[in-house]
This record gives C-alpha cells, structure tokens and sequence, in this order.
C-alpha cells in the first residue's frame, strides 16, 4: 500500500488529462438517483482531493481518506485556497476509523484495485458497512482484467514536460492478475538539475463474481455493476467498471 511518494509532488501535473468534472458530475448522478442529494460523504483514497473538492463544490461535506501523507499535503493546500471545509485523514483504508457513520462512501481512480489480497477487500467493505448511515451506498470503480491484458500490461507509457518527465513500464501476471508499474520520474528541483525517483505500484483486477461475493461476506448489498460513465451493465471488454453496494444490517425499513 506504499505508494505515491515521490509520484505525489507531480500527481496532479500528469492527471491532468483526467475529466474530474466529468467523474464527479457521474457520481453525484448516481448519489441522487439513491436518494443522496446532501449530506457527509466519505472519500476513501482521495489522494490529492480533486476529487473531494468537486463534490463539495455540489453541496456534501466531505471527509478524504489517504495513507498517503504526500498526497494529503497537497490535498491540504488545495483546501486552503479553495476554503472547503474538509476534514482529511491520514489513514490506511484497511484499518480507517470515523467519528460516526456517512451517507455514502466513494472510492474512485482504481483505489480498489491497489488492493492485492481479497480478505483485505473484504475488511475494508466490512469497514463501510459499519460506516455506513442505514441503507447508505457505496460506489467505487475498478479497472478490469479487459483493460490489463489488452491496454496496460507489457507497455511502457512515457511523457516528457518541462517540469518532469516520467517514464511507465507496466507488466501483467495472467496468472496472479497483478499489474506491475515501474514508474521512474525525472523531476526538476531548484538547481534546475533533473533527479530520477523510481516507484513500484502494484495493482489486481477482480472479477465481478468475486467482488459480489466479497461484498456479500462483508454483510453488504451488491446493487449492480455499470460501464463506467453509463447506465449500462458492465461487460466483459468494459475497461473500467463502477460498482454500487449498500449498506444491510442496520435495521432500516424501506
């Protein structure tokens, strides 16, 4: 789960090709369609907050979960300019704990995916569970083994900018179904002199029969899978699913 350290200081530079506008005008939909128009949300592996800040600019009080004490640092600042009440914690998703429980909670951007053993995917579920308001829901997405075998695995991804470079060399275990990344980054300092920071990220896919089945031991709901960014059910060259649970055992009456 070690991840994102030199990588933070350049994360939002080489994500800007991400549409998180896009991302979060799509989960605020399916927030709504659940009944969740307002209220205190939990971004569960929020990294630098892009994300967290959009969905606070739609009116929910945010609270971002990160194991990543660089990526809050800059989450941290995008606060302070932007003035957002958002409470940030530094804390590993598979032990976080919360004062009381949330409406929903969102884990978005491959989160689940840094995830290697499936009795941690289940802890973690069981930790939304308990997190949850009553028949709260929880959205997250995954990359799929589609889109390892056929798009990242045995590729090298590189991009070189002014500021810094990186290069992404990506390898995937048919058997295992771990994506491995070497990232190796070339980021100017001060002296204008470029130092190379190397990072290894380690990523599984999941069926949707096994996430069904670690969500059901987790004393979750499973709702549905979608392609991502449609209504439509997930399928199997979906390169990117979206998974909504819900919260059971609380006793709620519908």
């Amino acid at each position: 789960m070690e991840a994102y350290e030199s990588f933070a200081e350049v994360y939002d530079l080489f994500m800007d090709n991400i549409p998180y506008k896009e991302w979060s005008q799509y989960v605020g939909s399916l927030l709504k369609e659940h009944g969740i128009e307002d209220g205190l949300l939990l971004d569960l592996g929020c990294g630098t907050g892009s994300l967290t800040e959009l969905l606070a600019d739609q009116g929910y009080d945010m609270i971002g979960v990160d194991n990543s004490e660089d990526m809050l640092q800059i989450a941290m600042e995008k606060k302070a300019e932007s003035g957002k009440d958002i409470l940030y914690l530094l804390q590993d998703m598979r032990e976080f704990e919360l004062y009381g429980t949330v409406r929903a909670v969102l884990s978005i951007c491959d989160c689940m995916n840094y995830i290697l053993e499936s009795k941690d995917l289940i802890q973690i579920f069981s930790l939304v569970n308990n997190y949850l308001d009553p028949e709260g829901i929880f959205i997250f997405d995954l990359n799929t083994a589609y889109k390892y075998e056929t798009m990242l695995g045995d590729s090298t991804i590189a991009e070189d900018r002014e500021e810094c470079s990186f290069i992404w060399d990506n390898y995937y275990d048919r058997k295992t179904r771990v994506n491995e990344y070497g990232l190796s980054l070339f980021i100017r300092e001060e002296d204008n002199l470029y130092r190379k920071y190397t990072e290894y990220h380690y990523q599984r896919s999941y069926s949707i029969e096994e996430i069904k089945e670690a969500i059901t031991k987790a004393g979750m709901e499973f709702v549905t899978a979608y392609d991502a960014f449609t209504r439509e059910p997930a399928k199997e060259t979906s390169e990117r699913i979206y998974i909504i649970a819900r919260e059971h055992g609380k006793g709620a009456t519908t």
